[in-house]
């Protein structure tokens, strides 16, 4: 009990968490004065998927799974799920992005953004903001990430430096998720430009490289990868087992989430065409299959 009740941290982004929840109900009820009632409703409910997310990153970073991620491979493991899939997931279900731009200060919010749509300096802005948000981009800038975060090199440097380690490692787990779950869930005002049956094969080659990266640290070597485990004070549990337990959390965790994904993406198929049948052969590229574009409401 002591290893889930100790070793809470209460560092500066738990006072930035709750800065950010009050600057989106700012913005909420901005909205609320200018929007029908169903709207706001709307707005309301997809909040706490928002402020969920918030409590899952204080979760990944000042609860115990932040104090052990230092001493068990595995442990980081069940941190880097949080920040990649569990965390961002939830935010981009909570749609934060209109309220946000609302809960700025007057009119900061609706200049900014003309300016950044509109503006000649902001053209380089624009053009990566295209380039990265195009779905195989986001697709494959999460798998990048995953991959090169978890290579022997990259992962000590990583845990040896803690401006590495918060800023670059974790922040790219935490972005990269962002980019990845907007091309499955609805997030107004972004649109979805993927068809199903492309996510369906993300999803699907996404979760093999999960299960290659898992296989590779557990059934195809021999000894642990990481050498910051190799003499952690305390610590009685093997590197290279504390590693397999770390690979199989990866696996099973792949498919907790892989899973339920791609039956959500299943059923929305299915929906849009009316039965299952019309669904294969949209999968199978048959009968004059349709390009699928969501336009989210704010």
């Amino acid at each position: 009990m002591n290893y889930l009740l100790d070793h809470w941290s209460f560092d500066p982004f738990l006072i930035l968490a709750v800065l950010i929840a009050a600057w989106h109900e700012v913005g909420l009820a901005r909205l609320a004065r200018r929007s029908r009632p169903e709207r706001t409703r709307q707005r309301r409910a997809r909040s706490w998927w928002f402020y969920g997310g918030l409590a899952v990153l204080l979760l990944a970073v000042e609860s115990p799974i932040d104090y052990w991620s230092d001493s068990y491979f595995y442990v980081h493991m069940i941190q880097h799920l949080l920040l990649m899939f569990t965390a961002p997931a939830m935010i981009v279900a909570g749609a934060p992005w209109q309220p946000l731009l609302d809960g700025l200060p007057g009119r900061i919010g609706k200049d900014a953004t003309r300016a950044v749509l509109t503006g000649g300096w902001s053209r380089p802005i624009r053009a990566v903001s295209r380039f990265v948000l195009k779905p195989w981009t986001s697709i494959t800038i999460f798998n990048a990430v995953m991959v090169f975060w978890h290579l022997p090199g990259p992962y000590d440097l990583a845990v040896r430096n803690q401006i590495i380690h918060i800023w670059l490692f974790h922040g790219s787990f935490f972005l990269a998720g962002l980019l990845f779950w907007l091309q499955f869930m609805p997030s107004p005002p972004f649109r979805i430009t993927f068809s199903r049956p492309a996510q369906m094969l993300a999803l699907l080659l996404t979760n093999i490289e999960m299960w290659i990266l898992a296989m590779s640290m557990s059934i195809f070597s021999s000894s642990s990868w990481y050498t910051v485990y190799n003499h952690v004070p305390g610590v009685a549990l093997p590197p290279f087992a504390d590693q397999q337990i770390g690979a199989a959390i990866l696996w099973v965790c792949g498919d907790f989430w892989a899973i339920p994904a791609m039956v959500y993406v299943i059923r929305r198929l299915i929906n849009e065409d009316g039965d299952m049948g019309s669904a294969v052969d949209r999968i199978l590229g048959r009968g004059g299959a349709r390009r699928y574009q969501w336009a989210g409401r704010s």
